[in-house]
């Protein structure tokens, strides 16, 4: 099936996505922030480079866009018609990277977690989901000279 817009138009609204500081990226960031916990901002020293890195809590947050990490049974997990086989690669390349940077990391001794971006569409869903990882990953007690990131 051809592409329903020209190469020039796609290229430029592909090229309009963002990678960093989307807006399910920011929501999770200000709640974070609101809840008291400090972070650090896509750690390029840690594999994968994490979107948000709690450091005092080792945890390592990725926000995921549901299309191109394939978040399972998410509606906004669609497959392009045109070029199918060049999506399917993409996909697959991108879920490997990500199994191989969360193994990375775990070897590491961070604590990883995955919200997705449907999910933070959902506030009540997204703020139990920081609740819980707040409870469940403490600070330690080496943290308390962790500054704030931004």
């Amino acid at each position: 099936m051809a592409d329903r817009i020209d190469k020039q138009r796609r290229s430029r609204n592909m090229s309009l996505i963002r990678s960093k500081d989307t807006k399910p990226e920011i929501m999770v960031r200000k709640l974070l922030h609101r809840k008291g916990a400090r972070f650090r901002l896509s750690n390029h020293s840690l594999p994968g480079s994490p979107d948000i890195v709690l450091p005092g809590r080792q945890l390592a947050i990725f926000v995921h866009g549901c299309f191109w990490h394939r978040h399972e049974g998410c509606r906004r997990t669609t497959t392009p018609a045109s070029n199918k086989e060049f999506w399917l690669q993409k996909f697959s390349d991108n879920l490997r990277r990500d199994a191989e940077a969360i193994a990375k990391l775990q070897g590491m001794g961070w604590n990883v977690v995955v919200i997705w971006e449907c999910e933070t569409m959902k506030p009540r869903v997204l703020e139990s989901t920081v609740d819980e990882l707040l409870d469940r990953y403490p600070l330690t007690q080496a943290a308390g000279n962790i500054p704030a990131g931004r």
